[in-house]
C-alpha cells in the first residue's frame, strides 16, 4: 500500500518528527491525498484509518506528488481489523501489522448462544460497525478452514460444518475476508511477534481456553488445521479439550496441580507423537503461567505465550494482509 511519510525529521524543519503526532497512521480522502492536507488519526482516537485512496491513483495522479518535496510514497502496512471467534466471546481490535500491537481497546461481544452461522456473522458485523472501520477483515474461527469453507464445528453450532464461511461474511461486512483456524491466527502471531520469534525446528502452540487449540510450524511455516485438541489419549472417552482444557478446570474446580497433571498427560502424548523443539502455551490462563508450567514434565522447552489474549486477534490482522 501507499502512503506518505514526513521528511521533516531528516530535514530539521518540522521538529521532532511525525511519531509525535500519533501512531503515524494518517487518515484522508483522494484530494486531501494529492494536496497533502493531512489530519492525524489522534484527532480520532477510536476511529480507524481506512484503506489508502492510494490505491486508486492512476499513475499520472502518483506523477503528481513528487511537487510536494516534503513528503514521498513509501510501503506502509495498514490497520486492519482482527477478528478472534470464540466459544464464549467474540473479540476484535484494529492491529498495526508491522509491529504486532493493538492500535485500538479491545471489543468483546459474548458468542451467540446457539452460535450458528446467522448469528455470529451479526455479531462480526457488529463489531465492523463499533470500529467504523472499511477494509479488509482478518477472523479467526474455531474450525478447520478449507478454500474458504468452514469444515468442523468446535464450540460452535454444528451448523457451520460445510459452509462458506468466507463468502458469508464478506457478503455481509462487504469486505475482503480471510478466513483462518484460530489457532493457527494466535500461531502466526507468536511466531511473529511473540514466544517463537526466530525459532527453527518444530514448534507448537497451544490455545487454552474453552477448548485446546493447537497450531504446528516446521521451520517458521505453519501446517495448518492440526487440531490436536481432539485428540483422543488411551482410555478416555472424551478427546483431551474436554479432559485439559481450562474450561475443565473450572468447571470442575480443579486445583492447579490437578489441572496440571492433565495437561501434562496431554502435552507428553503430544511430544511422543511430534518431538518438537519448542511449545508455547496462550490463551487467558497463560498470564498465570507459573501456577502450571513449572509443574509440567515434559523434556520439551515449554514456555508461556508473549501476546496472551490478544494473538488471536493479531493473527487474524496478519493474515488478511495480502487480500
Amino acid at each position: 500500500m501507499l502512503a506518505l511519510r514526513s521528511d521533516r525529521r531528516a530535514s530539521g524543519d518540522w521538529g521532532p518528527g511525525i511519531g509525535d503526532w500519533g501512531p503515524g497512521i494518517w487518515d484522508w480522502g483522494r484530494a486531501d491525498f494529492l494536496s497533502a492536507k493531512l489530519t492525524p488519526v489522534s484527532r480520532f482516537p477510536n476511529r480507524p484509518s481506512p484503506l489508502l485512496w492510494a490505491r486508486l491513483l492512476s499513475a499520472s495522479d502518483q506523477q503528481s506528488l513528487p511537487q510536494i518535496p516534503a513528503y514521498h510514497v513509501q510501503s506502509l502496512a495498514m490497520e486492519i481489523l482482527g477478528i478472534d471467534v470464540g466459544g464464549s466471546g467474540i473479540k476484535g481490535a484494529l492491529v498495526d501489522t508491522v509491529s504486532g500491537q493493538l492500535v485500538t481497546s479491545r471489543i468483546r461481544i459474548k458468542t451467540p448462544k446457539p452460535a450458528k452461522p446467522k448469528a455470529v456473522i451479526r455479531t462480526i458485523q457488529e463489531l465492523v460497525n463499533r470500529f467504523d472501520y472499511s477494509g479488509p477483515l482478518g477472523v479467526g474461527f474455531p474450525a478447520v478452514i478449507l478454500d474458504g469453507l468452514v469444515m468442523s464445528a468446535a464450540n460452535v453450532d454444528d451448523k457451520w460444518i460445510n459452509y462458506p464461511g468466507v463468502k458469508g461474511i464478506s457478503e455481509s461486512t462487504g469486505f475482503p475476508v480471510a478466513l483462518v483456524n484460530d489457532a493457527d491466527a494466535a500461531g502466526i502471531a507468536e511466531m511473529n511477534f511473540g514466544a517463537g520469534r526466530g525459532r527453527k525446528g518444530v514448534v507448537m502452540i497451544f490455545t487454552l481456553g474453552t477448548g485446546i487449540g493447537s497450531a504446528l510450524f516446521v521451520d517458521g511455516q505453519l501446517v495448518p488445521n492440526t487440531e490436536l485438541g481432539h485428540l483422543y489419549l488411551h482410555k478416555q472417552e472424551y478427546d483431551a479439550e474436554n479432559f485439559a482444557s481450562d474450561r475443565v478446570r473450572e468447571m470442575k474446580n480443579l486445583t492447579w496441580k490437578a489441572w496440571a497433571k492433565r495437561l501434562d498427560r496431554y502435552l507428553q502424548y503430544v511430544e511422543r507423537i511430534f518431538s518438537p523443539n519448542l511449545i508455547i502455551l496462550g490463551g487467558g490462563v497463560s498470564k498465570k503461567y507459573d501456577k502450571f508450567i513449572p509443574l509440567l514434565t515434559l523434556r520439551t522447552e515449554v514456555v508461556p505465550a508473549e501476546l496472551l489474549n490478544e494473538a488471536g486477534i493479531v493473527g487474524a490482522a496478519m493474515a488478511a494482509e495480502k487480500l
